[in-house]
């Protein structure tokens, strides 16, 4: 097996975040570790969002000049993405603990939910494809490893880490947005609901929306008892369910 020493040259954020980079540096001692650095970071982040943490009020957070912060971190950029990382975190043990596939990509998907809820700024960062950083990677191995032994091909596996992934992600945006809806007018976020809904009883007639206008007759939208993030996920675990089974009875006879 490859170690660290035989690895391609990483770009200067990556190997921070690998812990690869260089330790000895001209100048000053640092005050703070590079975990220091990113807590204040994180601190700022979870206040006020990632708008929020520039290099100045990082580096004002820990009483150091915007100058001298760059000595931790070489860019904004890279802060961002050390910060990711840091608030991601490793996949939670119960991932791989529960029985099963569909109960570890439910597992999965839940503390997935559950990083966002608790740092929400992270729904703000771009997607540009998979990050490549230590923790990152971990939850799409953790991911991953949940489909062993399914028979799923590794594209169809990636696929679906990916959408359960999404579906979290997604879910947890749209949470997001009514909380920030409701903390801006001092609401609960089901008054922000039932206002949308009442709203939309004066906009949508059955004649020109009927399929929408019977759904919001029959109160859909407003009730509470039902848990759409929990129902679409498992509706695309049952057609996970059903690859895996038409993987496991083999190729289907060409029709002649």
């Amino acid at each position: 097996m490859a170690d660290d020493s035989a690895l391609p040259a990483l770009p200067a954020e990556l190997a921070l975040a690998w812990g690869r980079a260089p330790t000895a540096q001209r100048g000053p001692r640092r005050e703070y570790s590079l975990d220091q650095v990113l807590d204040a970071a994180l601190a700022i982040a979870d206040a006020d969002g990632i708008d929020a943490v520039t290099m100045p009020a990082v580096a004002a957070s820990l009483s150091l000049t915007a100058m001298s912060l760059y000595r931790y971190v070489g860019s904004k950029d890279t802060l961002v993405l050390l910060l990711q990382e840091r608030a991601t975190g490793a996949p939670p043990a119960a991932v791989a603990r529960a029985e099963g596939w569909r109960a570890k990509l439910e597992a999965h998907a839940s503390a997935s939910a559950e990083v966002y809820r608790r740092h929400p700024w992270m729904l703000d960062i771009p997607i540009r494809g998979i990050t490549s950083t230590p923790n990152n990677l971990a939850w799409f191995d953790a991911g991953l490893a949940a489909l062993d032994g399914t028979g799923l091909t590794e594209q169809e596996r990636i696929a679906v880490v990916l959408e359960v992934t999404g579906h979290a992600r997604f879910h947890a945006a749209i949470e997001r947005g009514y909380q920030q809806r409701a903390g801006a007018t001092g609401e609960e976020p089901l008054q922000v609901v039932e206002a949308e809904a009442r709203l939309l009883a004066q906009l949508v007639t059955a004649r020109r929306f009927p399929a929408l206008h019977a759904a919001l007759t029959s109160g859909a939208l407003v009730d509470t008892s039902f848990d759409s993030a929990e129902f679409g996920l498992a509706r695309l675990l049952d057609g996970v369910e059903h690859s895996i089974v038409r993987s496991a009875n083999g190729p289907r006879p060409t029709a002649r």
